[in-house]
């Protein structure tokens, strides 16, 4: 035994002398530089090349890193053979990625890459501001050389981008509204947030279906439309009026645009802005891909139509007041001090000036019962770029109706009650509100709620055909008492205030402040 312990110590002597020995024979520099020199050798003859993509880069985030993960995870037809799933915060959907050390194919324009997951321990924790994971992870690209140029100007820039809207599909929407009185939340901002969970969609919206198709079109366009617009030297917004009687979906139409392009919506009350300059503040800390919204516009605050303001008076210019600073005519909105306003110029400049390029991908939606109201400087093309009429309930849009609350279809209706309701439903001037209310009330007894309806819209009909026009007239009377309920709790210190300056527009401005 102790002959097998002095021989074990003897080959360890043997052993250390050797290493010493080639130490002083191939010092570590010479080794590393004969370890680099094999290695471009080896490169010159591959025709591959590889990058590396750490998750850390010093002590910050990659957020290619970052981009790359949750690219690969939207992958359909992944070929790796151990996936782990993920669920982010505030996110809807699972998602699945690579596991440690694993591999998987991709292509771009029919460019084939490998993408190997690497995941490695830590050796030694240096000293950090931040503490670092204990693992070192990262993704390694192989791709051959001579798609180099094409990986590294096109590829990875199309991986951002997809990364992108895949986490704008994955999180949570939100709904915005301007802060009372304009103050700041913890963070510094002035508005305030919901999670959005309308839904309601294309597919559920009681519209015309060729009008439905030309707006989600041209909603298309708009998303996809970044290069026309750089190209042309405008600002990547648009504008959308959305106009009609009470209860024909105009706001069921936003949360649509909202739930088809996956913005976020920002509700503006203009009550609650004081003057120009927190207006465009208000603009400033909107998101792109977004929506920004004003409901009621000529109810908010008194921007009429300046013709009917004045009377049989000359027509306001640039010169007045109104259309130059907050003061005189300018528009009076909410304030106990009454010194708190925002100008027609000023809104203009919010939709259509230079203040409205500061952010990208906007879409800015004002709706109104009442068009003839509004001063026709909001309605000019690059501040409302399309208008929209929201009417009453159609035949097409009946049968939405019918679909999305009795699960009938066209085909499940008898003809002949097709037939009375292909003659009355524009004659009874229902909206889908009221309509739907009926189908509402009765959705338990799907046969009951066919006939009531068909009997709602046939006494109507019959009501509006025998009194004429005194049925609008009372129309006409019902939309402004619901306008003026709208006004009072808007602003319930001054709602009488703002009544009676849309109610005596032919006075003067001072004696309106009086």
């Amino acid at each position: 035994m102790r002959e097998y312990w002095s021989s074990l110590a003897s080959l360890l002597g043997v052993l250390a002398f050797c290493q010493s020995l080639l130490q002083v024979i191939f010092p570590p520099e010479l080794r590393f530089a004969s370890l680099k020199f094999f290695n471009r050798i080896f490169n010159v003859f591959s025709s591959y090349c590889y990058f590396d993509i750490t998750e850390i880069d010093g002590v910050n985030t990659n957020e290619l890193y970052n981009a790359v993960q949750l690219y690969l995870s939207s992958s359909v037809s992944i070929s790796g053979s151990r996936l782990s799933l993920t669920r982010a915060l505030n996110s809807s959907a699972i998602t699945f990625g690579l596991s440690n050390n694993d591999c998987i194919y991709d292509s771009f324009n029919g460019v084939a890459v490998l993408w190997e997951h690497v995941v490695s321990p830590r050796q030694t924790q240096t000293f950090s501001w931040r503490p670092l994971p204990e693992e070192k992870r990262g993704f390694t690209l192989r791709i051959k050389k001579k798609d180099k140029s094409l990986i590294l100007d096109s590829y990875l820039g199309f991986i951002m981008e997809k990364a992108n809207d895949i986490r704008r599909k994955n999180q949570e929407r939100l709904l915005y509204t301007n802060s009372r009185g304009g103050s700041l939340d913890s963070r510094g901002h002035p508005w305030e947030s919901v999670p959005f969970k309308h839904p309601s969609t294309f597919d559920t919206l009681a519209i015309d279906p060729e009008k439905k198709k030309e707006i989600m079109e041209d909603l298309k366009d708009f998303a996809n439309g970044q290069s026309f617009y750089q190209k042309t030297g405008r600002a990547w917004k648009r504008g959308y009026l959305l106009y009609g009687p009470p209860g024909t979906g105009k706001s069921s139409m936003i949360a649509a645009m909202a739930n088809y392009l996956g913005y976020d919506i920002y509700d503006l009350e203009l009550t609650e802005v004081h003057n120009n300059s927190e207006l465009r503040k208000l603009l400033m800390k909107t998101s792109s891909k977004s929506i920004i919204v004003i409901e009621d516009i000529d109810c908010s605050i008194n921007l009429t139509n300046r013709k009917k303001r004045n009377g049989s008076g000359p027509r306001n210019n640039y010169y007045d007041p109104e259309m130059r600073c907050g003061s005189g005519s300018a528009a009076s909105v909410g304030g106990e001090d009454g010194n708190n306003s925002i100008t027609l110029s000023g809104l203009l400049n919010f939709t259509d000036g230079l203040w409205s390029c500061c952010g990208s991908e906007r879409i800015f939606v004002f709706t109104t019962n009442h068009i003839e109201k509004l001063d026709p400087a909001l309605l000019r093309s690059g501040r409302m770029d399309m208008h929209i009429y929201m009417s009453y309930c159609s035949f097409p849009a009946l049968l939405i109706l019918l679909k999305n609350y009795l699960e009938y279809e066209e085909a499940d209706l008898e003809d002949e009650i097709l037939k009375e309701f292909k003659e009355v439903i524009d004659k009874s001037e229902m909206t889908p509100a009221d309509i739907s209310e009926v189908l509402i009330k009765n959705k338990r007894d799907k046969d009951k709620a066919v006939r009531e309806l068909l009997g709602t819209l046939k006494l109507k009909a019959e009501r509006k055909l025998k009194n004429g026009g005194l049925m609008r007239e009372k129309n006409s009377d019902d939309m402004e008492e619901e306008e003026q309920e709208k006004r009072a709790l808007g602003s319930p210190k001054e709602g009488s205030d703002i009544e009676d300056s849309n109610c005596k527009e032919g006075e003067d401005d001072e004696e309106k402040i009086k």
